[in-house]
This record gives C-alpha cells, structure tokens and sequence, in this order.
C-alpha cells in the first residue's frame, strides 16, 4: 500500500513540478516586457516573439499556485496596458509631427503684395 502512495506522491510532485516550469516560463516573458517598458533604449531591442502556449498535458493547475498564476496575469495585463498607452502616445505624436510643415514639398510664398 505504501508503494501506491509514493507513486501517487511523485505524479503530484512531477505535476506540481511541471506546472511550476509553465509558470517561470510565462514570467520571464512579463519581466522581459517589464524590463523593456522601464528602460526605452531596450525598446529598440526587440526581442523575437515566441508566443506562449499553455500546456495542454498538464491538466488542471494546482490549487498552492493559483496565487502566482493570478500575480502574473496581473502584471501581464499592466504590462498591456502601458503599451496601449505608449502607441498611442507614438500615434499622436505621429500625426503632430505630420503635420509640421518643413518647406520641402511646396513653397510658398512668404509675402503677398496686396498694392496691385
């Protein structure tokens, strides 16, 4: 009997274990992002985009690590959002600088004589 539940003691901590590798695995992606959003010369430093995918062999997580679980899409979710708010700051600064005029496409006269 005793060979039963160590069995079912090293299945829990395999699955344990694995969900634990998902997990760091998702937060290295949020630091990565976070580290990147607090630092703007690292912006132009884009790291390739590897899209995370859940396990799908795991089953369901473990109920001690539904906190971090809950932690990490916080922060993912934060991270998200400030980089809404940063292109759409880029997008109004792209339209503002549009819309500066350098000269270069038409000339224009720079006075009118109204005397004739």
């Amino acid at each position: 009997m005793s060979t039963q539940s160590e069995a079912g003691n090293s299945v829990t901590t395999e699955w344990r274990s694995a969900w634990t590798a998902a997990l760091d695995e998702l937060e290295l992606d949020v630091v990565t992002i976070e580290t990147m959003l607090a630092d703007e010369r690292r912006l132009a430093e884009l790291p390739e985009s590897n899209l995370w995918q859940p396990p799908t062999e795991l089953g369901a997580l473990p109920l001690e690590l539904r906190p971090r679980a809950d932690e990490i899409l916080t922060r993912q979710l934060a991270a998200a959002e400030e980089i809404a708010r940063r292109l759409t700051s880029t997008r109004v600064q792209q339209v503002m600088t549009s819309r500066i005029e350098t000269g270069e496409a038409t000339k224009r006269p720079v006075f009118l004589d109204c005397a004739m």
